[in-house]
């Protein structure tokens, strides 16, 4: 089967015979053939739906979702990518020449510390300052690679994952890559619905990623009361792993509500890439000791530790104050909160309450991201980002500016049904 999916023999979404019956056919053993569907499964070649039968994947685990797109012509306004403005990134120069001073003075050899002790100290600071349970501290090549080495300390294929749709794409590819499975849990502009999230971790899910604000793709925000429901959720599941990332450190105004602590075993995982770039390729992880050492043990077999020249850059950037956390997120919030407000001015659903990121319910995306595109300005479809959520598509504010707001608000409009007589051309 493997062999006919790669050579598209079976195409993608193709039914596959029913277990029973193929074992029939083949004259072999029911279990047989369960255990290899159950290792196509795992390998990310199939996916299960109970009773609904078995399907080929839409397509590849290892196939990203950023692909699913369109190509930018030169002269778009892209507002597809993700990025953030460079024009709020700070220079990497100075961080960079004073890391390799001190490698100069004292290089790092086999056997040190895999986390700066300065690093480490800080990061817990920041840590304790917004409320993140105490405990020991990892440091990863990015988020996505702390929540891989995490999610793996605990689970084995065939697991169930709850994860928040719309939500973000790489996560959602990750998941089915390492061989589990994706339970979808709806986001409302306060995080994770609780009763959502209670129906996944009752029906068998064995962790569950949320992200903490500066949700991507709908900039949700886990405030106060919904961090209270949500606890009380996880409260009545003990045994379940909880991944939390604060990629928007940085970025957003206001704390986070961390709801680590609340289960066995958890995770806290905070990027470094939205504030200072995502080039630098770092995130400090905290969590409960079993998971934090399997993260640490694992991590040494592997690459063993991130580059110390590269925690002692963002050391640097830590010490110096290099990036204003207020200054950014104003400048953030200025334009995600006046496109928002100009969309629904023009009724249409924007929702977007932190971060650089605007969600837009559409009912075609393939329509509107086409129009979008003749009108001069490429936005992301959402299926990048959903499981089962309805059709959407996601804005980043980065490359906009305040006069950019209207024009892009009345293309929206104007591509996502039909406008008023003369309004917006």
């Amino acid at each position: 089967m493997e062999r006919a999916v790669g050579a598209g023999r079976l195409p993608p979404g193709e039914l596959l015979p029913p277990l029973r019956e193929l074992a029939v056919n083949l004259g072999v053993n029911p279990n047989t053939v369960a255990a290899a569907y159950r290792i196509l499964r795992d390998r990310g070649v199939i996916e299960t739906a109970g009773r609904r039968g078995s399907r080929v994947r839409p397509r590849p685990a290892s196939a990203p979702r950023e692909l699913i797109g369109v190509e930018v012509p030169e002269g778009v306004c892209d507002v597809a990518t993700g990025n953030p403005d460079p024009a709020l990134l700070p220079p990497l120069g100075e961080a960079l020449a004073a890391a390799a001073g001190r490698a100069a003075r004292a290089p790092v050899l086999y056997g040190e510390p895999p986390v700066d002790t300065e690093l480490e100290r800080m990061a817990r600071a920041a840590f304790s300052a917004d409320g993140v349970p105490d405990g020991p501290m990892a440091v990863t090549s990015g988020a996505l690679d702390g929540m891989e080495r995490v999610l793996t300390a605990h689970l084995r294929p065939g697991d169930a994952v709850a994860v928040e749709d719309p939500g973000w794409g790489s996560l959602l590819d990750l998941v089915p890559a390492l061989g589990l499975r994706a339970v979808p849990v709806a986001v409302d502009d306060d995080g994770p619905v609780p009763e959502a999230a209670a129906r996944a971790l009752e029906e068998g899910a064995r962790a569950m990623v949320v992200t903490s604000r500066a949700q991507n793709p709908t900039g949700a925000v886990i405030g106060a009361d919904r961090a209270r429901e949500l606890r009380a959720v996880l409260a009545g599941h003990p045994g379940v792993l909880l991944v939390e990332d604060d990629h928007g450190h940085g970025i957003v105004d206001g704390p986070p509500h961390p709801l680590g602590g609340t289960t066995e075993h958890w995770a806290f995982v905070r990027s470094v890439a939205k504030a200072y770039g995502p080039d630098l390729r770092l995130a400090v992880l905290t969590g409960d000791p079993v998971t934090v050492d399997r993260v640490r043990g694992r991590q040494r077999l592997g690459p063993g530790w991130v580059s110390h020249v590269l925690q002692d850059a963002v050391l640097h950037l830590w010490r110096t104050g290099a990036v204003d956390p207020a200054v950014t997120a104003a400048s953030y919030g200025r334009r995600r909160d006046a496109l928002v407000r100009a969309l629904r001015e023009r009724g249409l659903a924007a929702r977007g309450r932190s971060g650089m990121n605007v969600w837009l319910p559409v009912p075609d995306e393939t329509g509107v991201v086409a129009r979008l595109l003749r009108a001069g300005y490429a936005v992301a479809p959402g299926a990048r980002f959903r499981l089962a959520s309805p059709p959407g598509v996601r804005l980043t504010v980065s490359a906009l500016g305040m006069d950019d707001v209207e024009p892009v608000a009345d293309a929206l409009a104007y591509a996502t049904g039909p406008a008023p007589a003369g309004r917006y051309g």
